[in-house]
């Protein structure tokens, strides 16, 4: 059996049949599911596991010895390398579901150590609005492109999160609501990683030709660029004041996972009406709760620095994990089977994101 299949498989045998509690007649009990998503952690999924955090620690360890050059993208690319290049052993499906799943997941709740609202609020009321307008006009604009390219629902959910948020991490976020597809979510991650890698040297460039001061330029990466670790790259291409100014802004757009998730869950609630057959996505999934509680212990103060810099090292080997699991599922043949449209999707969003955020800009004088 080819992996992709056996990923999809194992996954959807790990997961509990549709219905209000998983199984027919479970106990009120028996439907209480940790954010995890399962009570018992199965031994067929070491093997997987195992690998993912080894490809985690190989591409940590390459951005040390390669300046500017993030994990994320280095373990990303090494999944999809080594998915399209050599045969997977479908041994590894099982551990390779819970790494781009349940891995990534808690890598977003310590993600939430990394930004502090008071950090964010010290923005000021012009650059936040810039933010607001950015996420908003680019995600629901995209979803109505989407609809006019005829793609799914869920992938064009996917694609206006991932690069109107913050890149693989909305896609993953986002994913728990939408229940989309294997395919449509590594098309997403597949999208954000090329568009967003093509932004790093682009904004700069740009920037440059408008003759933007350094630190306006760097409100403009912070607020169109799609993943924090491409923003690192560009803002640090500018220069030092760049890079912080983009940084705090990207985690501005960060923080906006939170409301979108609920709002979309909300939407989707409504949607299934009163049938009660089939489980309805959360009001808010618990790890998006969790990144907001991580957000408001940093801005409390209360953790000191080497503890905040030992979190964000194990926070970048999560995410890298779930980055390198992501990334088997990234197969060329079945991303071609889908077409222009998600790709050009991807283009027209992130053409939207740079013209709303640089307007904002402008027309606010920052």
């Amino acid at each position: 059996m080819p992996f992709s299949d056996n990923l999809r498989t194992r996954s959807a045998a790990s997961m509990p049949p549709h219905g209000a509690g998983g199984e027919r007649g479970a106990t009120p009990a028996d439907r209480q599911k940790s954010w995890w998503g399962h009570r018992r952690f199965p031994t067929s999924a070491l093997p997987g596991l195992a690998v993912c955090l080894a490809g985690a620690g190989l591409a940590w360890g390459l951005a040390q010895v390669l300046p500017g050059v993030s994990p994320l993208l280095v373990a990303i690319l090494a999944g999809a390398l080594w998915r399209n290049l050599v045969p997977v052993p479908a041994v590894l499906a099982p551990g390779v579901a819970i790494s781009a799943k349940r891995l990534l997941r808690t890598g977003i709740v310590l993600l939430g150590l990394q930004v502090s609202l008071t950090s964010v609020l010290d923005l000021g009321f012009g650059v936040l609005a810039v933010v607001v307008a950015s996420v908003a006009v680019t995600f629901f604009g995209t979803l109505w492109i989407g609809a006019r390219l005829g793609i799914s629902p869920a992938q064009r959910l996917l694609i206006a999160s991932g690069f109107s948020i913050c890149g693989a991490a909305a896609v993953a976020g986002m994913d728990g609501v939408a229940k989309a597809k294997e395919e449509e979510v590594a098309t997403a991650i597949a999208l954000v990683v090329l568009f967003g890698t093509l932004m790093i040297p682009l904004v700069p460039f740009l920037g440059g030709l408008l003759g933007l001061p350094e630190e306006t330029l760097g409100i403009w990466i912070g607020a169109s660029t799609h993943e924090v670790a491409q923003v690192v790259a560009a803002g640090g291409a500018v220069g030092g004041g760049a890079l912080t100014v983009a940084v705090t802004v990207k985690l501005a757009r960060v923080l906006m996972l939170a409301p979108m998730a609920a709002g979309v869950s909300i939407h989707q609630r409504r949607q299934g009406g009163a049938a009660t057959s089939v489980k309805r996505p959360p009001i808010v999934p618990l790890f998006v709760l969790g990144f907001v509680a991580a957000m408001l212990l940093r801005t409390t103060g209360v953790l000191p620095e080497p503890t905040l810099d030992v979190v964000q090292v194990l926070q970048t080997l999560l995410l890298s994990a779930a980055m390198f699991a992501l990334g088997l599922g990234v197969h060329l043949k079945s991303l071609l089977r889908v077409g222009y449209r998600p790709v050009l999707l991807g283009l027209l969003s992130t053409v939207v994101i740079l013209g709303i955020s640089l307007g904002g800009i402008i027309a606010l004088g920052l």
